[in-house]
């Protein structure tokens, strides 16, 4: 903004411009940091994946929040995947980060199977009664990140890399539709094409669903 003061012809310097931006509430379109935030009174689970190896499929599901770029705003997507063959097991988009999206996700989810261990971080979308209680009827173990430690939940980190990258960041969705259709669209290349490495070049599904 200075810059393009400066070549309209405006004398003015950089601290002079934020310091009017502020006074006129003039922000950029941007997701703020820390999209989960802890639930006051909510209760926090122990993270329970230290030392842990995990060999099968349905062993441990984990989830988190990430925000989806459009030409508009911004979108929040939640993702719920199993640890052993990285498969996407379910997701939702909202345009607020309200709990429900959370649990029609995992709702979701436990049509497919049923997890050992659910991990998640403190967000309070996780930490909710609707959210827990949909994992303690059915006698699943809650674990949940250490504040401010992403890589506890490493390879949600790394879908949503990866989901960016190939997809989010070389478009510019201009509708919910259009951004919920390329992101079906990706999950369903990840699951069913993508080979990993890790996985001994076999895609998530390949492992998954035998």
């Amino acid at each position: 903004m200075t810059e393009w003061l400066a070549g309209a012809g405006h004398a003015v310097n950089r601290k002079r411009v934020a310091r009017l931006m502020e006074l006129l509430g003039i922000e950029a379109v941007y997701p703020k940091p820390k999209l989960s935030q802890p639930g006051e009174g909510h209760r926090i689970y122990p993270y329970l994946l230290r030392g842990t190896t995990v060999e099968r499929v349905n062993q441990v599901w984990s989830t988190d929040i990430t925000y989806i770029r459009m030409a508009p705003g911004f979108l929040y997507l939640v993702a719920v995947l199993d640890w052993f063959s990285r498969f996407v097991l379910s997701w939702s988009l909202s345009v607020t980060m309200e709990v429900e999206f959370c649990v029609e996700a995992l709702q979701q989810a436990l049509r497919r199977g049923r997890p050992d261990i659910f991990n998640s971080d403190q967000g309070s979308q996780f930490t909710s009664e609707k959210f827990t209680g949909e994992l303690a009827e059915r006698q699943i173990a809650i674990s949940m990140d250490g504040r401010g430690r992403c890589m506890d939940n490493i390879f949600v980190e790394r879908l949503w890399r990866s989901l960016k990258y190939e997809e989010v960041y070389l478009k510019d969705y201009a509708s919910v539709t259009e951004a919920r259709a390329g992101i079906a669209g990706y999950f369903q290349f990840y699951n069913h094409e993508r080979l990993h490495q890790s996985l001994d070049y076999r895609t998530p599904a390949a492992v998954y669903l035998t």
